[in-house]
């Protein structure tokens, strides 16, 4: 496929549209009725930044106790759907062994959306950095100890 030609990659029930070089919003979701304590989300944010720098370029992410927001660029040859399986997977591996379970721990699906302007980045970026604060886990972003950005670390 020729570098920035839109096309869709069907994976499971939700279309997914793939646009090489961009940058994505991605949010994922734990199995319903549950929530990833502190240790588990600790987990999730090694596992969402793992490959910064390597397989992608990870703006911003945030581990809230029910879902993961991230903005990613995936390297030019890399899929999107490579990076959050190997993320989804990794992490539901490292959590159920520290938390001695086994099973599913995210739901299947990831919602996924092209940003398309640098003001909508500036918007999702905000929107990332405040969703601690807005669920009153945190009086600012700086104290919720699972937000990652780029340009802090």
């Amino acid at each position: 496929m020729p570098i920035g030609e839109d096309t869709y990659a069907y994976r499971g029930r939700l279309p997914h549209l793939v646009n090489h070089g961009k940058t994505y919003f991605v949010t994922f979701h734990v199995q319903r009725g549950r929530e990833l304590p502190p240790k588990a989300r600790d987990i999730a944010l090694r596992c969402c930044i793992h490959d910064h720098q390597v397989l992608c370029w990870i703006d911003c992410c945030v581990v809230m106790p029910d879902h993961v927001h991230l903005l990613v660029i995936p390297h030019l040859d890399v899929a999107l759907s490579k990076i959050m399986s190997r993320l989804k997977g990794a992490s539901v591996h490292l959590i159920n062994r520290a938390m001695g379970r086994t099973g599913r721990l995210w739901q299947r699906e990831s919602f996924d959306h092209i940003l398309r302007s640098d003001e909508k980045l500036a918007k999702i970026r905000e929107y990332i950095c405040m969703n601690p604060v807005r669920a009153g886990l945190a009086a600012t972003p700086d104290e919720y100890p699972w937000l990652w950005r780029s340009w802090v670390a």
